[in-house]
């Protein structure tokens, strides 16, 4: 891959891409008859995703972070642009047999752990079932060793959550058994759509570093889809900064988040809370933030194709910020 294209990464062209995003674009039609309108979702948004590596995709809420994850997985049509998963598109009519397979590559996690597993059913269900659809189980003898290993593998212990309900376990737990059944279908991606953001503090860290081990021992292939900076710096190695359904900085994701480039990126990080600062201790520079929110904003939601390299790894989309009180 050129590491000049709007990807949203960049990585060496040896390694090619799992899963590419090319000029996506999504318009919902809302309202009726005279009343009808056109809502533009997506914009040109184009990244690629790489085995064993995270990318970030960071937004507030609206910005269109869930939406692309819905096109991946077919929840929704594209209104233009490319999905193309190991080289082919995944758009379009695909045979019973091309679509099982495409499932079965690309997973979804979501914010609700609890929300997407079925309360009928144990959680021992919930891992066989997906190992017996995708034949990775043929012997029903060594049905429950596998269940009961892949539950060691995202740290629970088998013996006492393999025959629970969902309601039984913790946000915490339901959530590594979501993450379970990605490992019972050998996912290559994941779409994580704010995984930790329902879970305590005090166990968000727990699952991240389950996330990490996920991507660097099984080699799967992360999009991690988040409004939280502090949680995309510690898991993602790229990011991409989302606004009004527009890319506007991208690259790798410690280049982006300690020199941020685009005004809307700065204005995202001048709103992270810092410990060590009182909330009514406002510097010059978030103050600034604070007063031009609303004209960055505008500004950003402006459609821009002009492109700019900043640095290596490290890429912005063109806005005039020129009318701002610096």
């Amino acid at each position: 891959m050129n590491n000049s294209s709007v990807s949203g990464q960049s990585v060496s062209a040896e390694q090619p891409p799992v899963l590419e995003v090319k000029n996506l674009s999504k318009t919902f039609e809302m309202g009726r008859g005279f009343k009808r309108t056109k809502v533009q979702a997506l914009r040109d948004v184009s990244f690629n995703l790489h085995r064993g590596r995270a990318l970030a995709l960071v937004g507030e809420s609206g910005s269109g972070k869930s939406t692309v994850a819905r096109l991946i997985m077919k929840m929704y049509e594209a209104t233009s642009g490319e999905i193309n998963y190991a080289g082919d598109s995944i758009l379009g009519e695909k045979t019973s047999t091309e679509a099982l397979a495409y499932r079965r590559a690309v997973q979804m996690v979501f914010q609700d752990p609890f929300g997407s597993l079925n309360p009928a059913h144990r959680i021992f269900h919930h891992i066989a079932r997906p190992l017996l659809r995708h034949g990775h189980i043929s012997d029903q003898n060594s049905l429950k060793d596998k269940v009961f290993a892949i539950l060691r593998q995202v740290e629970l212990d088998p013996e006492i959550s393999a025959f629970k309900f969902p309601h039984e376990l913790s946000g915490g737990q339901r959530q590594r058994v979501a993450l379970a059944r990605t490992l019972a279908v050998a996912a290559k991606v994941v779409l994580a759509d704010e995984p930790t953001s329902m879970l305590d503090v005090s166990i968000r860290i727990d699952v991240l570093n389950l996330l990490k081990r996920m991507k660097d021992e099984q080699g799967i292939a992360f999009l991690y889809i988040t409004h939280d900076i502090a949680t995309a710096r510690y898991f993602a190695e790229d990011i991409a900064v989302l606004y009004q359904g527009q890319i506007v900085e991208w690259g790798a994701c410690a280049k982006v988040i300690d020199n941020p480039q685009h005004f809307y990126t700065k204005l995202l990080l001048s709103a992270v809370p810092d410990a060590h600062v009182r909330f009514d201790e406002v510097s010059a520079e978030q103050a600034f933030y604070l007063h031009n929110a609303e004209k960055i904003r505008q500004i950003s939601a402006q459609t821009s194709s002009e492109i700019k390299e900043v640095a290596a790894q490290h890429f912005i989309r063109v806005h005039d910020f020129s009318s701002l009180n610096q």
